[in-house]
């Protein structure tokens, strides 16, 4: 979602796939979809604003070992994520 998010319309479709060939691309469900809604509803947050951070928090807190999550907007990701999640801005 993070990538998608990112195009700006600039980038040709060879050089979109070679991103995509080197990032690890979560599948989205109805239990993401879920856990999702639970970390926004504990977050006392709601709305499209905030649905692609609490996704992305939903994957990064499924990862091992150190995680890294790269956003635009940190201050809904680090709403979402424990202390151990490092949230950078880009």
């Amino acid at each position: 979602m993070t990538v998608v998010e990112a195009y700006d319309g600039r980038i040709t479709e060879q050089r979109w796939d070679w991103v995509l060939s080197r990032v690890n691309v979560a599948e989205v469900g109805k239990d993401e979809a879920r856990e999702a809604r639970r970390l926004l509803s504990d977050a006392k947050l709601h709305g499209h604003k905030h649905v692609i951070a609490a996704v992305l928090a939903v994957i990064a807190r499924r990862q091992k070992g150190q995680v890294t999550v790269l956003t635009s907007d940190p201050g809904d990701l680090e709403r979402l994520v424990p202390g151990t999640i490092l949230v950078k801005k880009i």
